[in-house]
């Protein structure tokens, strides 16, 4: 037991130094699509790919109650469902006129994604015929796909023609840049194509062949089925994560349970360490407001909180709200609600450093009275309680994808103790790192003050400075939330 203990803590230790990207190369989150348009001299076959990251997996299996196993008989019945359901929200026309598709072959596959929780990818072909209706002139054939239209992921449409076939209008997409959502080309994860309409003009350069009329003497043997789709696991196989990872050990002692507090602390302090997670706003509100130790933990300590209160959160309406609220959809409003109240505060606190007490006196002691307000005063009034909280809940509401998904693999491996267990060690390790930079922050700041030449210039300056700061990361959180649920139409 104890050299598995030590196993697991060398392996965990080891990933501390490695990136720390995890999970579906889309996201945890997302859904993608692909629809390989066939166009052939009489008829069109649609190969539709859906891959289901993580959490919209997770979700789905507790809806509908099916196992991650293929050959399960509920899987079957699953797929038949869906695709009459996603044919349903396809719409394929040929100059106007609708086309039926019929549903010709299914299969699905279960690749394992992060913290053991499986991914799903879907694979369908339908076929619709227009027999001799393009043979005297160009057709248009319009293609759309409102199937889950409020997800995030890539989707991706390709144009092939048939022999005889010639493409007009639509060209541009005779590309497949995933390989049928089998390789992400990763210079475009984070900008990924969002196409779900097409119109493609084409005509027929040669007749269709014709069946000879001969008299059959035995019933006519059916045609030949199109194949399935062949899905395979993408190419980009889910890199390990020490915290999700953590989740997959067999048996779980006092002593395995103890280094697993100590990794996924060390892989909270990490996570503090990358972009947002509030140590920016942390240290500037500290710097600009004569901070003190005490306040840095206390700042430190709310930030952890509302972090970790934000993976329950999300975790309680991926098990219980799903049909209410899509987790995915909150994730981005919860990034424009904290990013709109960061900016308020950090322009409350600019604008009453250059107007002083007027700013917020409404009173202003009546007629004849005086004003306490002075351009740009030095720091020294007390820190708020309340700028405290509002800064700290939403400096760390936005939770971490890697912690929800610990959460949800502890729900489906029945060890929600230890997974929440977990999740706490993680919010003290980034705690930590959040009470150190603002005791930094502290420190830094008054030993600044201090300069003799310049030291009444940054006590005039830096609040100042670092309101405006403050203004801009809640800007910049807000905007990010606002591209995210699609709201802003702006690629990076």
């Amino acid at each position: 037991m104890r050299a598995n203990t030590w196993y697991g803590a060398r392996a965990g230790l080891l990933a501390l130094l490695c990136a720390q990207a995890f999970g579906h190369p889309m996201g945890n989150f997302s859904i993608s699509h692909y629809a390989g348009i066939h166009i052939r001299q009489d008829s069109v076959e649609l190969e539709y790919l859906i891959d289901q990251a993580e959490i919209p997996t997770f979700q789905e299996m507790q809806q509908s109650g099916i196992p991650a196993d293929p050959a399960d008989p509920r899987v079957s019945a699953y797929l038949a469902k869906k695709s009459a359901e996603f044919a349903g929200r396809l719409s394929l026309s040929l100059n106007g006129r609708a086309l039926v598709l019929r549903p010709v072959s299914q299969q699905t596959i279960f690749p394992q994604g992060a913290g053991n929780l499986p991914t799903m990818k879907m694979g369908f072909v339908y076929r619709a015929s227009f027999q001799g209706a393009c043979q005297a002139e160009a057709c248009e054939l319009a293609y759309a796909d409102v199937n889950f239209p409020d997800r995030a992921g890539w989707k991706e449409i390709v144009v092939t023609p048939a022999s005889g076939v010639h493409v007009e209008r639509g060209e541009e997409l005779s590309r497949d840049r995933s390989s049928g959502l089998t390789d992400y080309p990763t210079d475009l994860v984070n900008s990924p194509p969002q196409d779900v309409m097409a119109m493609i003009k084409f005509t027929v350069t040669a007749p269709a062949p014709v069946k000879p009329q001969v008299t059959q003497l035995v019933p006519e043997s059916p045609a030949p089925s199109v194949p399935a789709p062949v899905l395979v696991p993408n190419r980009q196989a889910t890199p390990r994560n020490a915290f999700t990872d953590l989740m997959t050990h067999k048996e779980i002692s006092f002593g395995f349970a103890l280094v697993a507090a100590l990794i996924a602390a060390g892989l909270g302090a990490l996570h503090a360490l990358e972009p947002g997670h509030g140590k920016t706003i942390v240290a500037a509100y500290l710097v600009g407001s004569k901070g003190t130790a005490r306040h840095a933990l206390a700042l430190g300590l709310i930030v952890t909180a509302s972090h970790t209160a934000g993976v329950y959160l999300l975790g309680g309406v991926t098990l219980y709200a799903q049909k209410y609220i899509m987790p995915d959809r909150l994730y981005p409003y919860l990034s424009v609600i904290s990013g709109i109240l960061i900016a308020g505060m950090g322009l409350y606190i600019l604008l009453k450093r250059f107007m002083g007490d007027d700013f917020d006196d409404s009173h202003g002691h009546g007629p004849g009275g005086h004003s306490h307000g002075a351009f740009l005063r030095e720091a020294g009034e007390r820190i708020s309680k309340r700028r405290l909280a509002i800064l700290g809940i939403t400096g760390g509401i936005v939770p971490c994808p890697a912690a929800l998904v610990v959460l949800l693999s502890a729900v489906a491996l029945h060890r929600v103790g230890f997974g929440l267990f977990l999740i706490v060690a993680f919010s003290l390790g980034l705690a930590v790192v959040l009470i150190g930079m603002g005791l930094v922050a502290v420190y830094a700041g008054k030993l600044m003050a201090k300069v003799p030449v310049e030291g009444r210039m940054i006590r005039m300056w830096m609040p100042a400075a670092s309101a405006a700061m403050i203004t801009v990361l809640g800007v910049t959180i807000a905007v990010r939330g606002l591209m995210s649920a699609g709201i802003l139409p702006i690629r990076i």
